[in-house]
């Protein structure tokens, strides 16, 4: 039975009247959901998110549905039980019934089913569903939770043979304990071993393995938040990370010694081999998984980025002057004297590019990049001694002002990497920008590094540089980056090959496609501007036209014989229904309308002939020369087709006339002049529409013209140069 309900009676009248057309006892025990499949029972306090055509059907009461459901899950028989849980699991979505099941300790009832874990697979998988479903909702914190229930779950993930399904909700609710409070975390990070976790990213079901990265990004989230790492030792220095964590104790370290392990694990190369090549396409919460791995991964580099460089520290210092060591191999500088050996060091940090050569470590003192611009430089001379050399070199034989400084160089470099890998942003909560090439290499930011200060030196050349371009090929470099890494290549190699491709004529091939294309983008909006506007300034157009023939214009005679020397005038009426016209002497002001004798009603006209169909042109066939036949038209009027013959006196002349005459013959004018004249009307009405004019007071009236100066000697007096 269907029936019509309004929102403005009670739901308890809508669904008693039901009842009453349904001979249905009891409507205490009834509720209405939505038809649709969605499990939401309708209430006075949704009742409004109804919209007109939705389908509603009559169904047990949340109360009553709890009760039924809580005693069915009691029941000795197993087939029972279970299609209690597996109905618990449907219904549990909705938060009034969750109200009603959790007020019955219902919640409590699944915890017990969990911890004797005496059930079937199919059993325990309804029964974590159901209370995942539950606990979504906040009415029952999980601090509430017993030891015995959270060892229970997380034997569920670290079991070996274990139903995929248990494993799949069973790592969902061990991430909503670790996100849900700090001591929660504590106790999962105690329980859950890393190799399980890892192991769980080698499956092949992708379920599985976005619920693992889910508890583990939550597990590093969680750390990062309570312990703030610090790296206080140079890349170069630094290979690997020395902890040694216990793998038996779980995930008792910092975020840094984390990271290590899963490294140590391979977890990267896992990612790469099953999930970004296996998969074919990411999942977009794999995606943001991902995207937080990385981000997480890099943000350890953000101290060493926000660490400026103490030019006292005598490690630090050794460390920059082992670069200039290895670039330039100074075998007899122990046998120099102090100012000698302080001069030869001058001057091969000048060649190193700093521009401080006196004293480097100022170079490093701007945060960020700070040391981690030390890190990169450091590791490009110990990983890539001979690229290295081989660049300083170069760009040492070069004049100065068109050699590429290292120095400044790597330090721009490191801060553009940093701004575009977002070192030190935290993760965003729906981000998956996440880069496949960091998942293909170990230490990315220093491999990046390496391959991008080969580039710069390559684009340097490209550009023809000076040290003054030096910021437009940092720009150049920035974009060839961002545009590579925007590509997703999958390793570093294929990075390398496509960034060094996109040269700098390649670079401006696509700034000019983009820009026209923006233009083409960006002109939409002004066209339909422009197509609102016309119709008015058109309009105005025709106003100025029939304007200008109320005033009149002098024209001149031509005969068969001879050209004649004598003038007439021709006007339009201000009521637009007459054109008066007569003879006119040269030397006389414009003729009023009562002194032009013959005059032609508009409504007479015809037509409107121009250039070669004149009838005045036809008779001087053969004689008109171009300019004239240019200047002629012609009105026709009277059912003899007398006509009125004009010469325009100009063409601007001929131009006005000929679309004021359209005008009043209820045609399209169609001069040159008219087109010009609107576009320069739209070109400057669209730049006028469009500027940013709020808050700014436009006055009603023009303003008042100032009087003329007393004297104008402030203008130049040119008879005083021809003196």
């Amino acid at each position: 039975m269907f029936c019509q309900t309004k929102q403005k009676k009670p739901l308890s009248a809508v669904i008693k009247e039901v009842c009453d057309g349904w001979n249905l006892p009891g409507p205490d025990n009834y509720a209405l959901q939505y038809a649709d499949g969605v499990q939401t029972y309708i209430t006075e306090s949704n009742r409004l998110d109804i919209k007109n055509g939705c389908i509603l059907r009559l169904t047990k009461a949340p109360g009553r549905c709890a009760e039924d459901l809580y005693k069915g899950i009691q029941s000795s028989d197993s087939g029972v039980r279970c299609d209690s849980l597996k109905e618990l699991a449907k219904v549990s979505t909705d938060v009034t019934f969750a109200q009603e099941f959790i007020s019955r300790d219902g919640h409590l009832l699944l915890v017990k089913i969990v911890e004797d874990a005496n059930e079937s697979n199919v059993i325990m998988t309804h029964t974590l569903s159901g209370f995942m479903e539950l606990m979504d909702h906040g009415i029952v914190s999980w601090e509430n939770l017993s030891s015995v229930f959270i060892k229970k779950i997380a034997s569920f993930v670290n079991a070996k043979l274990t139903d995929a399904s248990i494993q799949q909700v069973s790592l969902d609710i061990l991430e909503s304990m670790v996100l849900s409070s700090h001591s929660l975390f504590l106790e999962v990070k105690q329980e859950i071993t890393m190799e399980r976790l890892i192991a769980h990213l080698q499956v092949t079901n992708q379920q599985i393995q976005t619920k693992a990265m889910a508890l583990l990004m939550a597990l590093l989230q969680t750390a990062g938040d309570t312990e703030r790492q610090s790296v206080n030792k140079p890349a170069l220095l630094l290979s690997t990370w020395a902890l040694k964590p216990n793998e038996e104790a779980g995930l008792e370290m910092h975020v840094p010694d984390i990271l290590a392990f899963l490294n140590k694990k391979n977890l990267r190369q896992y990612i790469h081999k099953n999930i970004i090549h296996s998969s074919g396409s990411v999942q977009d919460k794999m995606a943001h998984y991902l995207y937080v791995l990385q981000s997480v991964t890099l943000n350890h580099m953000e101290a060493r980025m926000r660490t400026p460089m103490d030019c006292y520290s005598q490690e630090q210092r050794d460390i920059l002057h082992n670069l200039r060591l290895v670039a330039f191999e100074t075998e007899t500088e122990n046998s120099l004297n102090h100012e000698r050996r302080r001069s030869l060091c001058a001057k091969e940090f000048k060649k190193l590019g700093f521009s401080n050569n006196s004293n480097p470590g100022q170079d490093l003192v701007r945060t960020p990049p700070g040391l981690l611009a030390l890190d990169t430089m450091c590791y490009f001379a110990a990983r890539y001694t001979d690229a290295y050399s081989r660049f300083v070199l170069e760009n040492s034989s070069r004049e100065d002002k068109h050699e590429c400084p290292f120095g400044r160089s790597s330090i721009q470099l490191t801060l553009i990497l940093c701004e575009i890998l977002r070192i030190g942003e935290p993760p965003s909560e729906t981000g998956s920008d996440y880069h496949p090439v960091f998942f293909s290499q170990d230490r990315l930011m220093e491999e990046l590094f390496c391959v991008c200060i080969q580039l710069i030196n390559k684009t340097w050349k490209e550009m023809r540089a000076t040290q003054e371009d030096f910021d437009k090929v940092m720009q150049v470099v920035r974009e060839q980056i961002t545009r590579t890494l925007s590509s997703k290549p999958t390793s570093l190699e294929l990075f390398k090959n496509k960034v060094n491709a996109l040269n700098y004529s390649e670079i401006l091939k696509l700034r000019q496609t983009e820009r026209l294309h923006q233009e083409e983008t960006l002109a939409l909006p002004a066209v339909e501007l422009k197509e609102r506007l016309k119709p008015e300034l058109l309009e105005l157009i025709r106003q100025q036209r029939l304007n200008r023939l109320c005033q009149g214009t002098m024209f001149r005679k031509i005969s068969s014989r001879r050209r004649q020397d004598k003038l007439w005038y021709c006007r339009l009426s201000p009521n637009h229904k007459m054109l008066h016209y007569g003879d006119a002497e040269e030397d006389t002001d414009s003729p009023t309308i009562e002194e032009l004798q013959k005059k032609i009603p508009v409504a007479d006209i015809q037509g409107l002939l121009t250039g070669k169909d004149c009838p005045h042109m036809k008779e001087h066939k053969g004689k008109q020369n171009k300019e004239i036949l240019d200047l002629a038209f012609s009105i026709t009027y009277d059912v003899e087709e007398d006509s009125l013959n004009f010469i325009a006196p100009s063409r601007t002349d001929f131009c006005l006339w000929t679309d004021g005459l359209s005008v009043l013959l209820g045609r399209d004018m169609t001069s040159e002049s008219m087109h010009s004249e609107l576009e320069i009307l739209l070109s400057m009405e669209i730049k006028l529409r469009l500027l940013d004019l709020e808050n700014v007071p436009i006055p009603k009236s023009a303003p008042v013209v100032p009087k003329p100066p007393s004297n104008y000697n402030f203008c130049y007096d040119f008879s005083q140069t021809e003196q």
